[in-house]
């Protein structure tokens, strides 16, 4: 094995030579929705004020990562990244960085139909919006807020302010949404959004995931091909983490995260920053490195580059779902950001 990096300038790379250039950043860990599969009705206690990163704090971090540490891509998540107040200026300044990396944001779409044009102008490339069911019923249900109309209309402003290719995430659940797979594919076609389903994976906040529950990406495939031609699709994949398919001969695709059935650890590039401040190495990661506190501690940007290649070389080889001795993180996704 290779010694860890004690240079302060260099990539982010790990001692199985993955080299991470996709930087996840979590704003907040608080949410407007209350998704079963995600957290309890009532919430969860949300970080204080003064343990999240200022914006300030945020700017110079990705700043780092982009200027000393070769991240090429920005995606911005939560819990839900629109109810920062500071989103505009954060996607603003982090434009502004040179070189400019691709910045794209994951969102369940409530506000973004008010906030899309204001995004785009301050820099904003992309946007992957979450919609679980296109049925009012279900998604009140599944949500516990009755604001399908919402996310709707999200989706339709940010295609109508440039926001593209705008990309809709799916979750089915076994006996609750997973007969919709043919009818959100329509749906995305109809409107030209690009369609990826992600199988549930353990991240949960009530722990209560469970694989034979689960519906996996075989079983997406299978529901789709009643309705769909669908051909592999001829393009590099690189790290993409979805597997994409040409539906009924292009050039339209729709693709499927199999984060569990089919794990792509071995061509991960991602890095994470929590709203905290801590970097996680994998999404499924049980150790976090601090950065706010060294931030906050005085710590110059070679000293925070070098903490942070540090994190990324421990980076396990895989996230071990399939092992018995996995254990599911903590923190859960509204915590860690997607």
């Amino acid at each position: 094995m290779t010694a860890a990096p004690t240079t302060t300038d260099g990539v982010l790379v790990d001692r199985y030579g993955r080299v991470a250039r996709d930087l996840r950043v979590s704003l907040t860990d608080k949410c407007n929705l209350r998704c079963t599969y995600c957290m309890p009705a009532e919430g969860l206690p949300w970080l204080a004020g003064p343990q999240l990163l200022s914006d300030d704090e945020i700017v110079r971090l990705i700043g780092i990562a982009v200027q000393r540490l070769g991240v090429t891509e920005v995606r911005f998540t939560g819990g839900e990244p629109l109810i920062r107040p500071g989103l505009v200026g954060i996607v603003s300044a982090v434009a502004a960085l040179e070189p400019r990396p691709r910045i794209s944001l994951t969102t369940n779409g409530i506000g973004l139909e008010r906030l899309a044009p204001a995004l785009r102008a301050a820099g904003l490339d992309r946007v992957n919006v979450s919609l679980d069911t296109l049925d009012r019923a279900r998604f009140a249900a599944l949500t516990r807020r009755d604001r399908l109309g919402d996310v709707l209309a999200g989706l339709a402003g940010a295609a109508a302010a440039g926001l593209a290719p705008v990309k809709v995430n799916a979750v089915l659940m076994r006996g609750i949404n997973d007969d919709e797979a043919p009818a959100l594919l329509r749906f995305a076609l109809a409107h030209g959004y690009e369609l990826r389903f992600i199988e549930q994976m353990p991240l949960d906040a009530q722990h209560g995931w469970d694989r034979a529950t689960m519906v996996t990406a075989e079983e997406i495939l299978a529901a789709l091909r009643a309705e769909f031609a669908l051909n592999a699709d001829p393009a590099e994949r690189g790290a993409a983490p979805a597997e994409t398919w040409l539906v009924d001969g292009g050039p339209a695709r729709v693709g499927v995260i199999a984060s569990v059935t089919r794990p792509f650890c071995g061509d991960c590039d991602r890095t994470r920053l929590t709203a905290d401040g801590q970097v996680r190495a994998c999404l499924f990661a049980t150790e976090e490195s601090d950065l706010r506190g060294a931030l906050r501690a005085g710590a110059d940007d070679d000293e925070l580059a070098r903490r942070w290649r540090t994190a990324m070389w421990g980076k396990r080889a895989g996230h071990g779902i399939d092992d018995p001795t996995f254990l599911q993180p903590a923190r859960p996704m509204s915590a860690i950001g997607g």
